[in-house]
């Protein structure tokens, strides 16, 4: 069954009639682009066949009552809290995701009047494929549909629009410091293609992404190594990329052209000259990998997703030695390109690799892990799909 269907079923079994509607909003996968997007730069993301559901009936109490099903299989429900006393830190835990959405909904106008909601996703939690944002894109629009503005309705807000107030509760409801590309991949991308997005403009354009088509892969090898953007050091090499970009009377780092790098380093500490030669670099390779994929050269965009992962290695520094052994691992045993995503610290790695040698570069990378007494990485070919929507 999957996730809008069970959703469906929990919300009959818990409330006793059946929801209103039921939305979904998928996990996604960065091309090319990491750590750029709060820096005004360029992204690459693509929506992965992973989804989180949520069914929805109106209240008119002004309550937001919240059960999600947990990896135990059992409903888990949090106390019903009141619209109008949301606030940041309260509540807190897991139910403040959902609840900070609500939150950044209120305060921009909408009318809310309460809701029911049954969450149940598929995205994995802690593998950097934005499982957190897949569950409160799905919720923006779970809340809009009771309020008649949901994509499709006159007056509805546009895509743009939910992202951002999606990165309002994600940065000063939940706490986490994320930029926009995460909300934007969950609800922009569709079915084979990339989303080509300038985070400062606005601007997107569908690529072209179907790696199949040329019997090629793209494999997520899931590390098992949890992280969280709220507690990591994401939230320093942010802070520190703002500094770098007040020291240069810049608006932000991505007014740094690439021919400009070299002059423009000697002018900040030593410290953050990585945090620089980072975003440069990465938002050039972004726009490199745009031209191959137009071009139809998916083979020649791998050794920009090298080049990618040793820069996060190397001056972002926000790999790990399970992410750098699952590069490395997949390169040695024929991949054409592999690069940490996500924000680091654990998570997950991407390869490109031929379709019939991924049985072999899989078990390759298992035998690594298992070499260093590691836990076994779990890994899935990643398929672009399709964007938010609403299942029934």
């Amino acid at each position: 069954m999957n996730p809008a269907d069970r959703a469906a079923a929990l919300f009959a079994d818990e409330h006793g009639g059946a929801p209103s509607a039921v939305w979904s909003a998928p996990g996604r996968v960065n091309l090319i682009g990491e750590h750029t997007d709060y820096n005004d730069g360029f992204v690459l993301p693509f929506a992965l066949p992973h989804r989180t559901a949520v069914a929805v009936r109106p209240r008119p109490d002004r309550l937001l009552s919240v059960a999600t099903l947990g990896s135990d299989g059992k409903l888990h429900r949090a106390s019903a809290v009141a619209i109008d006393e949301l606030r940041p830190g309260n509540p807190t835990g897991w139910v403040a995701y959902p609840a900070g959405v609500a939150w950044a909904l209120r305060d921009a106008g909408f009318p809310l009047e309460g809701a029911e909601l049954v969450v149940v996703g598929e995205v994995p939690t802690g593998a950097g494929l934005s499982s957190s944002h897949a569950l409160e894109c799905a919720v923006a629009l779970a809340l809009l549909d009771t309020a008649h503005q949901a994509p499709g309705e006159p007056n509805a807000p546009s895509l743009s629009d939910i992202a951002r107030l999606v990165q309002r509760a994600e940065n000063d409801f939940a706490g986490a410091p994320t930029g926009l590309l995460d909300q934007t991949a969950s609800l922009a991308c569709t079915a084979e293609h990339a989303l080509f997005f300038d985070v400062r403009s606005g601007d997107s354009e569908q690529i072209p992404f179907d790696p199949r088509g040329v019997g090629l892969e793209l494999l997520v090898i899931d590390t098992r190594v949890k992280h969280s953007h709220g507690e990591s050091g994401y939230g320093q090499r942010r802070q520190g990329c703002e500094r770098a970009a007040e020291l240069l009377e810049l608006k932000a780092l991505r007014d740094v052209a690439i021919g400009d790098l070299a002059a423009t380093l000697p002018k900040l500490p030593e410290e953050l000259r990585p945090l620089l030669r980072h975003v440069v670099t990465e938002n050039d390779r972004v726009l490199t990998t745009v031209d191959e994929l137009r071009a139809g050269r998916y083979a020649e965009i791998g050794p920009l997703l090298n080049a990618s992962h040793a820069s996060l290695r190397d001056d972002y520094r926000v790999s790990s030695p399970e992410l750098d052994l699952a590069v490395d691992s997949a390169l040695a045993a024929g991949a054409l390109g592999a690069r940490m995503i996500g924000g680091g610290f654990g998570g997950s790695a991407i390869a490109l690799v031929p379709v019939d040698d991924r049985p072999g570069i899989e078990g390759a990378i298992r035998n690594a892990f298992d070499r260093r007494h590691l836990a076994a990485p779990r890994s899935f070919t990643a398929v672009p799909s399709a964007g938010a929507g609403r299942d029934r």
